[in-house]
């Protein structure tokens, strides 16, 4: 029997392997590795699991969809193609880009949605760790991503935006200590 997780997870690392996380520097993978371990804390689903693993390769590597459905069937393709970003960058400035973005997230499935939190609350901590000057134009975008996920896990999106506001507040507090 295989683990269609453990699978992802691999196949994952194989398509990010020239990849580095930017503030980082650690392998890009980890990325997938965190989000796959925060859906699996709400599902035991393995195909929403390896979705989540799987998240970014659409977006980020020359896997194409096609591929990605040989290796891995049509549920977990479907579902990477469901939070994988559609715009492009002659759709329009970063707000017009990230709208884009949204309305085509708003229409996944509930499993969808749950990796899309997921990814949210991987990415937040490092970004406001590491960019609080982008960290504040990134917080309210993930604002405006928030309402358009509650249907997805609604643990998980009382997570996300808890992360969200614990994340307002350590701007805050790191603009007064610059006063």
């Amino acid at each position: 029997m295989n683990d269609l997780p453990t699978l992802a997870l691999g196949f994952a690392r194989c398509a990010h392997r020239k990849q580095q996380r930017k503030y980082t520097g650690e392998p890009y993978v980890t990325h997938c590795e965190n989000v796959a371990k925060i859906v699996a804390s709400y599902t035991s689903d393995p195909e929403v699991i390896a979705a989540a693993a799987l998240h970014d390769v659409l977006e980020d590597t020359d896997v194409t969809a096609e591929e990605m459905r040989v290796a891995f069937g049509d549920r977990v393709t479907a579902l990477v193609l469901e939070v994988t970003d559609v715009s492009r960058p002659g759709d329009g400035n970063r707000e017009a880009r990230k709208k884009l973005d949204r309305e085509h997230v708003a229409k996944s499935s509930p499993e969808g949605a749950t990796i899309k939190l997921a990814d949210l609350i991987d990415n937040t901590s490092s970004i406001v760790q590491y960019d609080k000057g982008f960290a504040r134009s990134y917080l309210r975008e993930k604002e405006l991503l928030l309402e358009v996920l509650k249907h997805g896990n609604t643990e998980l999106w009382a997570r996300a935006y808890s992360v969200l506001q614990d994340a307002q507040r350590e701007l805050i507090q790191a603009k007064l200590g610059e006063g």
